[in-house]
């Protein structure tokens, strides 16, 4: 059984979307979505350095955006028919795409206005996110707790992501919690899943209320609860409300294995998610879609594992 997931906001690199634009109609397609959404993505995806890429009105339409281009590159999906699509935090958004749920020029106009109104809550206060890597994840929570900090991603795999101040960040640094092996600040422009967003979720309803949701034509595993959700306008609801709760990837991973996952493929700019299913589902083959490189092995895991 094969399931496909989409990274969230940290995963993008500069340039990293050069290679995919030389894949035949691709070029022409992000820039259709550029002009949709008021955002030059082709200068984003291959010029912009890092520090602009960070900018969470740019990350995040420019992360759904190169996910929906490499899942398509796969292939038809209604033939692939994974047993399962899921995205971290914003790559809910590629899955939701990839489901059917929303169109893509409508899934890259909400997140667009996503990431605008993350990054004006991010602006009221000075805030960040870091993971804390190894350790027991009780005593982790309780330290966090005792720190002010919100446990925003509970990754499994031994990975919590903490959300807060710089302040309450740079004290977790100078005090880890024990066992944990290493706390590191991530490529955020703020605390993410906190009640720092709050702003943001009724920018968002708004948005969303413009918008009529398909069911999803794959199994779509929820951020929220680790649940397959059947309704789109269910998970459009999710899609708001999760802006400024944590993201439960730890048990998307435990609904991966309840389906019986054999394969998982992690579309572009894949490495984050794969990284945490070799550690959480031993046994299950992996494959992170960093280049039109890796289409073919990628294809190759495809024949082997869908149900199709």
């Amino acid at each position: 059984m094969l399931v496909l997931v989409a990274p969230g906001q940290g995963a993008q690199t500069p340039g990293f979307l050069t290679p995919w634009l030389d894949l035949p109609g691709a070029a022409d397609r992000v820039a259709a979505w550029s002009d949709a959404i008021g955002l030059d993505l082709v200068h984003y995806g291959t010029q912009a350095d890092a520090d602009a890429i960070r900018d969470t009105a740019v990350a995040q339409p420019l992360l759904v955006a190169a996910g929906i281009l490499s899942a398509a590159a796969l292939g038809d999906m209604s033939v692939i028919a994974p047993g399962a699509v899921a995205g971290h935090s914003v790559g809910e958004f590629t899955a939701a795409a990839v489901a059917g749920v929303l169109d893509d020029t409508d899934a890259l106009t909400l997140v667009r206005k996503r990431g605008l109104a993350m990054a004006d809550a991010a602006a009221i206060t000075e805030t960040g996110m870091s993971a804390l890597l190894g350790g027991d994840p009780e005593t982790s929570l309780a330290h966090l707790e005792k720190l002010g900090l919100t446990p925003a991603n509970i990754n499994g795999a031994g990975q919590i992501v903490a959300a807060g101040t710089l302040e309450q960040l740079a004290a977790l640094s100078e005090d880890k919690p024990e066992g944990v092996r290493k706390v590191v600040a991530l490529k955020v422009a703020g605390a993410f899943h906190t009640q720092h967003m709050a702003p943001a979720v009724e920018t968002l309803a708004k948005a969303a209320a413009e918008l009529t949701p398909a069911d999803p034509g794959l199994p779509y595993v929820s951020n929220k609860d680790g649940r397959t959700v059947a309704a789109g306008a269910e998970i459009l609801e999710r899609l708001v409300g999760q802006v400024a709760n944590p993201v439960r990837w730890d048990l998307c991973m435990e609904t991966f294995k309840e389906l019986g996952v054999t394969a998982l493929i992690e579309v572009c700019p894949g490495g984050t998610l794969t990284g945490l299913a070799k550690r959480a589902l031993p046994g299950v083959k992996t494959l992170a879609l960093k280049t039109p490189d890796d289409l073919d092995t990628a294809r190759e895991l495809i024949a082997e594992h869908a149900a199709a």
